[in-house]
C-alpha cells in the first residue's frame, strides 16, 4: 500500500459521515437558533466557593 491509499482509507469514513449529517440536516431542517430556543436561557455565572461557576 502506498501513502495515498492509506490516506484515502483513513479520510473516506469522515467524508461519508459528514455528507450523511449534512443530508440529514437538510431533511429535518434544524438550525442552530431552533436548538438554542429549546435549550432555554444561557447559564448564569456565579462566584461560589472561591471560583466562577456556571449554573
Amino acid at each position: 500500500m502506498n501513502a495515498f491509499e492509506v490516506f484515502a482509507i483513513y479520510v473516506t469514513p469522515f467524508i461519508i459521515i459528514g455528507l450523511a449529517i449534512k443530508l440529514m440536516m437538510k431533511r429535518y431542517v434544524v438550525d442552530l437558533p431552533d436548538v438554542q430556543k429549546q435549550a432555554g436561557s444561557p447559564p448564569v455565572r456565579r462566584f461560589l466557593l472561591g471560583a466562577w461557576r456556571k449554573d
